[in-house]
């Protein structure tokens, strides 16, 4: 199976992320790190998944510097799984997933979790993007331009979106 990277014109940012959190299970595992899960036997029993799954995707988690492996206290043997700073950034994410999967799968008073602002104890709004100036934006908002990272590829691919929208306009 080709990896996203080797197809995709656009790599590096989604097809980068989806090869390393792209399975279900780390999405999950990630999760329940957000929700207070620290030691493996507490990540196997609240998600249900096999032993040896749960150790590559802890491992990968952990060499893509998501979560640390860290010891419980100092000189023991057992560790706990924790988000590094890079894992903690990933909330916006894991909170529009978790949104977007609600309102298209579960449908408006039928969620099954809500996310609460704990100092007003009240719903979070929806994730929005917005723009520099605070305004809401649509997708119809946007306008994609290559980066200093992007590759040839994206940039001839941006190039011909760029291309094409000007002659739909």
């Amino acid at each position: 199976m080709l990896k996203p990277e080797k197809v995709d014109p656009l790599r590096r940012s989604i097809s980068h992320i989806l090869d390393v959190i792209g399975e279900g299970w780390s999405i999950l595992i990630i999760r329940e790190a957000f929700l207070g899960t620290r030691r493996f036997e507490e990540f196997q029993g609240r998600l249900g998944i096999a032993r040896n799954i749960l150790t590559a995707r802890l491992k990968k988690l952990c060499a893509n510097q998501i979560m640390d492996r860290v010891p419980v206290k100092e000189g023991a043997k057992r560790h706990e799984y924790i988000l590094t700073r890079k894992g903690i950034d990933m909330m916006p994410m894991l909170v529009a997933l978790t949104q977007w999967g609600d309102r298209w799968v579960f449908g408006e008073n039928n969620e099954p979790i809500l996310f609460l602002d704990r100092e007003h104890d009240q719903p979070i709004q929806p994730v929005q993007v917005f723009s520099q100036q605070g305004t809401a934006l649509r997708a119809r908002d946007l306008k994609v331009i290559a980066g200093p990272g992007a590759s040839p590829e994206s940039k001839q691919r941006l190039d011909e979106l760029e291309k094409l929208n000007l002659t739909r306009q």
